[in-house]
């Protein structure tokens, strides 16, 4: 287990709200935000010794070489990539300015970068996120990933009396674990529900729904209005809805329903709390969807949503930066609910919500300038590094303070709210997302096909429950598991 700055038990919510920097955000112990020591099983090369490519010193405390160039990947979305060109690469140049710094942006991680990968040719820093991610556990069955023990064990650029792990919002090592080492630094805080035009709904009077009723009848008026009431894109994207199907199933049934599906426990995919789940949209899709959706990106769909066109949209914290630039000015202000609860027996209440930590970097084990790597990631990590990235992508991160004096816009303020109402009901991450890919691949054709109707959600839990067998039966995927 990776030592943190305390234990779920050891944070009260105040002392959250202060190691964050916002008063009004509040971390519930349920999340990966405030997870706990979970993933165990499966082996793990003994961890790397710090790299020596120069001498080592508390401010080059991995030695990296003053003049090694440095070739950082970054994905482009959500965030864009300025706060990479803006922020940290300049605080790694002022470290060492001899040296030269390759930046790639890019929406297509994966297919970008697995042909290098097999052939040895490989970054030294690598943001995996998007539609098309790295399978970071095959990467580190393979021994590609850095261990960053000795990462979160130097010490922090701001405050050199502190190492890192001492710096961050509990829980955001323990989410980076693959086989109980952290290879993965999960750099931001965000929120995931369904968000809305908060500005429309007070205009119009429309009344946030808590229970599924009430939500089918504010879709039944928003349809009346002309409005679709829900839309998710399904050509880049239908992992949105994965997570939504995920979290009801959780919210009706409780986070062992996902945890079970992470450790691929017999027949968890056929758990009723998931068969209600995809029932409930499935039916809402066919009542007040629009199959035209399915054949939209991303962007397309939020434009639409801009536009109240859809009313409701599933995603994350990140949609409104991604949608600064095409905010209608007065008329469009990002809103966020939970998922209403479906059944009055549901295990959490309407209140719940996914709080966790995401945006995976990872430093590159056999890249050429591995000790450069780490030390970009340190320079991330600073309150400088945070904090600019904060001002630029209004986007919180998991360093405590770095959102302190910062401006943040309308949708980052109603997250915050949100997760303050949900107090410790916070729904957990599904994390066969980075441990199976095909099985993560898997679920969203699944969900395309039961949101356009091509089966049945009975169909969809048989399908999904046929992939986890798989999965669980191939002798050369390596196995995790979790207990909270």
């Amino acid at each position: 287990m990776s030592h943190s700055a305390g234990t779920p038990n050891e944070i009260n919510r105040r002392q959250a709200l202060r190691r964050i920097g916002l008063t009004a955000f509040m971390a519930g112990p349920g999340a990966g935000l405030l997870a706990a020591c979970a993933t165990t099983g499966g082996t793990s090369a003994p961890p790397s010794a710090a790299p020596s490519a120069a001498a080592t010193s508390a401010a080059n405390p991995f030695g990296a070489g003053a003049s090694t160039p440095l070739e950082v990947v970054i994905f482009s979305g959500g965030y864009g990539d300025a706060y990479a060109t803006e922020v940290h690469q300049p605080l790694y140049k002022k470290a060492f300015p001899q040296a030269a710094i390759k930046h790639v942006p890019t929406q297509r991680i994966g297919g970008q970068l697995r042909p290098r990968f097999v052939s040895g040719d490989v970054p030294d820093v690598v943001n995996s996120s998007g539609p098309e991610p790295l399978d970071t556990s095959a990467l580190q069955q393979a021994g590609h990933l850095a261990d960053l023990t000795v990462l979160f064990d130097a010490p922090s650029v701001h405050d050199p009396s502190k190492k890192i792990r001492d710096t961050l919002v509990t829980g955001t090592i323990e989410e980076g674990l693959i086989n109980n080492t952290p290879h993965i630094l999960n750099y931001t805080v965000s929120q995931r529900g369904l968000w809305y035009n908060g500005k429309l709904f007070a205009e119009k009077g429309y009344q946030v729904p808590t229970t599924w009723d009430a939500f089918l009848a504010l879709c039944e008026q928003l349809k009346g209005a002309g409005i679709t009431p829900f839309a998710y894109p399904g050509q880049v994207g239908p992992y949105y809805q994965t997570w939504n199907l995920l979290y009801t199933a959780a919210k009706i049934g409780g986070n062992q329903v996902l945890i079970d599906i992470d450790n691929l426990v017999d027949g968890a995919w056929q758990n009723p709390a998931v068969l209600q789940a995809v029932k409930a949209w499935a039916d809402l899709q066919t009542k007040y969807g629009d199959k035209a959706y399915f054949g939209l990106n991303h962007t397309q769909t939020q434009i639409k949503h801009l536009q109240d066109k859809v009313a409701f949209y599933p995603t994350g914290s990140w949609l409104e930066n991604e949608m600064a630039k095409e905010i209608p000015e007065g008329k469009f202000e990002y809103a966020v609910m939970p998922i209403p609860s479906v059944t009055a027996a549901d295990k959490m209440p309407a209140e719940a919500l996914f709080v966790g930590t995401g945006e995976n970097f990872f430093v590159s084990e056999k890249s050429k300038n591995k000790a450069g790597g780490l030390e970009y990631l340190r320079q991330m990590l600073s309150l400088e590094g945070a904090k600019g990235f904060t001002e630029r992508t209004k986007s919180l991160t998991v360093v405590m303070g770095s959102s302190e004096g910062v401006e943040l816009p309308p949708g980052i303020r109603s997250a915050a709210k949100v997760q303050e109402a949900a107090g410790k009901n916070i729904i957990t991450s599904a994390r066969f997302e980075g441990w199976y890919r095909k099985l993560w691949d898997a679920s969203q054709t699944q969900t395309n096909s039961v949101m356009a109707g091509r089966i049945t959600p009975e169909q969809f839990c048989e399908n999904m429950q046929k992939k986890a067998d798989e999965t669980k039966k191939d002798s050369k995927i390596a196995k995790q598991s979790r207990s909270v």
